[in-house]
């Protein structure tokens, strides 16, 4: 059995160039969601655009369920959004008849409601269009020319779509959970831990095989065995994420994917019976609009994701992070 719950995985530009102070203040992390369409300013929906500072997605939800005195099962949003940054993200409240409550309520100093709108439909996760990010690392130690080629190259070829370590929780804490119910067979009677626990089980199967590809060298071309998955208008390799179903790949590619989770049998064969069906995802997360800029030893990267890809795979690739003790700690 492979060491449980390894979560470094490997690089595919060449070893870290460097250091680099990350989130020393939320401001360093900017995130805008764009949802990809504009609200048609009618439907049973109220539509609001938050900025927030440091704060919690669900907590948000739960702050806006009680001002419109709805269900928190009542409110949408596209995605949990990082807590340890400044985020704007859209919410849907479901209010057909009531009144609207005063959504100026729901400002405090760290939470700022930008837009208010109604459309048709609730917002669902993974729904939106891209997340556009504004990062800061702080007093690099890395050599400016070496990193800036590095930054070149991703631009160019993107990154391996890992999920990130958030996913996994503080001290890989949702892969335990996971452990738990998986193969200790213990009941998870909290619903939203159980999606956690089972979400981070199928993540960490998926970057087991892209780093293997990773290793291979072939994470960014298609295999003999998988017609590849359609993103942005481009054919992508892709590993799976575990469930009932038959395996969506053949031949080579299915024999990779096989011989890596040969050791994760008994994580993959219980997940067949949680109703969650198989499914694939891009190995390549590309890096739209990359562009950057040094302040001295100061350096910011500006780029926008797809729905489902983190901004943390892009940083892995260039320098090791340093984090304040009150994240290590959150």
């Amino acid at each position: 059995m492979p060491e449980l719950f390894a979560v470094e995985f490997p690089l595919a530009y060449g070893g870290l160039l460097g250091e680099a102070g990350f989130r020393c203040v939320n401001s360093d992390f900017l995130v805008t969601e764009e949802l990809g369409f504009t609200p048609s300013g009618e439907g049973e929906h109220v539509y609001l655009e938050i900025e927030k500072d440091g704060d919690n997605t669900a907590w948000i939800a739960r702050q806006i369920a009680a001002l419109a005195g709805v269900e928190t099962r009542d409110i949408g949003y596209c995605g949990l959004k990082d807590r340890h940054g400044i985020t704007r993200q859209w919410f849907s409240v479901y209010l057909p008849k009531s009144p609207e409550p005063d959504w100026q309520a729901l400002q405090t100093d760290t939470l700022r409601l930008l837009n208010c709108t109604r459309h048709r439909q609730k917002l669902r996760r993974g729904q939106h269009l891209c997340n556009r990010f504004a990062i800061w690392l702080r007093d690099v130690s890395a050599d400016q020319a070496e990193l800036n080629r590095r930054l070149q190259l991703i631009a160019q070829q993107g990154v391996p779509n890992y999920f990130g370590p958030q996913r996994f929780g503080i001290d890989n804490g949702n892969l335990a959970l996971a452990q738990r119910l998986l193969v200790e067979q213990v009941k998870i009677k909290n619903r939203p831990k159980r999606t956690m626990a089972l979400s981070a089980a199928r993540s960490f199967l998926f970057n087991q095989v892209l780093a293997e590809r990773v290793q291979q060298n072939c994470w960014q071309r298609l295999m003999p065995g998988e017609t590849g998955l359609e993103v942005m208008d481009q054919l992508l390799p892709s590993g799976p994420l575990w469930g009932r179903g038959r395996p969506q790949v053949t031949g080579a590619a299915q024999k990779l994917e096989e011989q890596v989770l040969a050791n994760w049998q008994h994580w993959c064969e219980p997940l067949e019976f949680t109703g969650l069906k198989q499914d694939r995802r891009a190995l390549v997360s590309k890096v739209q609009q990359l562009s950057w800029h040094w302040e001295g030893r100061d350096l910011q990267l500006k780029f926008a994701l797809g729905v489902g890809c983190y901004a943390t795979s892009v940083i892995a690739e260039l320098v090791a992070t340093k984090v304040p003790e009150r994240q290590a700690v959150a």
